[in-house]
């Protein structure tokens, strides 16, 4: 009589089927975080390329102004022109570190009669009201700067702003009322103004280099999976040793789990117990 037939029952066919989609499910998540991580990593690689990459022309990274290619982010671009400080906005909700604040975007335009978003930096929340103490003004006249790319900001539903804020930078919103052509694809942010004003905000800090727990992710799911297969094969044993408990053979092994179970050095608690028990 074959002494596991009892693992083709039903309720056992369903444990395995239990197991094997779970295990499928494990795989997945474990694949969907290898293809987060790789992510990370061709986006870690694109910042290290573009960060170290020589400014070039606005027109030569930008040729339309309504567009922006994401492979491009954080390039270094030059622009002269003039700062429109009279359409400066607030941006809301920025944080530098743990601290919350603002962004200054500011419109600039080129000597090409172009217009290009700067955003020139953070700047902390007021002591007593929901709007920074002070904004460092934008240099006047001709000046040239140097900014890193980055792409407009879709608008978020259900987010508002007072006059001469706005939630995000949504370039479309913050273009409203300027005449010309206005850069809608991309903004810059500040590295640099030449001639430079005695005090500007915050500069953004560079991106962190960090390729996350991704990897680690996917092996866990992986173990997962096996986890369930072990356990499935840990009841199995267990539920055999019960039904063949008066086996001769299976008996027999019971007998040599005692004998090796006996053998082995006691713990500290258990020789605790043993001192406690002579007392």
């Amino acid at each position: 009589m074959n002494k596991w037939r009892f693992a083709l029952e039903r309720r056992w066919i369903g444990y395995l089927v239990m197991a094997v989609v779970f295990a499928i499910a494990c795989v997945f998540l474990s694949r969907w975080q290898i293809g987060r991580n790789n992510e990370t990593v061709a986006q870690n690689r694109l910042v290290t390329s573009n960060y170290a990459a020589p400014p070039r022309a606005l027109t030569a990274l930008l040729p339309d102004p309504r567009s922006f290619d994401p492979a491009d982010a954080w390039r270094r671009v030059s622009v002269t022109g003039e700062y429109l400080d009279s359409r400066q906005l607030l941006v809301r909700n920025r944080s530098l570190g743990s601290n919350p604040g603002f962004d200054v975007l500011v419109p600039l335009r080129t000597t090409a009669g172009t217009v290009f978003f700067v955003d020139r930096g953070w700047v902390p929340i007021g002591t007593k009201q929901d709007a920074p103490d002070v904004v460092p003004a934008p240099p006047g006249g001709r000046v040239t700067v140097v900014v890193r790319l980055q792409a407009n900001e879709s608008v978020l539903p259900g987010r508002t702003a007072p006059a001469g804020q706005i939630p995000e930078i949504n370039l479309p919103t913050a273009a409203r009322g300027i005449s010309g052509t206005v850069y809608t694809g991309a903004y810059g942010l500040l590295v640099s103004e030449s001639p430079a004003p005695a005090t500007r905000p915050l500069a953004a800090p560079k991106p962190v280099i960090d390729s996350g727990p991704f990897l680690s992710y996917a092996f866990q799911w992986l173990l997962f999976a096996a986890f369930g297969f072990f356990g499935l094969w840990w009841a199995l044993r267990q539920e055999y040793r019960v039904r063949n408990a008066t086996d001769p053979e299976e008996r027999e092994r019971a007998a040599r789990r005692e004998r090796k179970a006996r053998q082995k050095a006691p713990s500290d608690a258990e020789i605790e117990d043993s001192i406690v028990d002579a007392r």
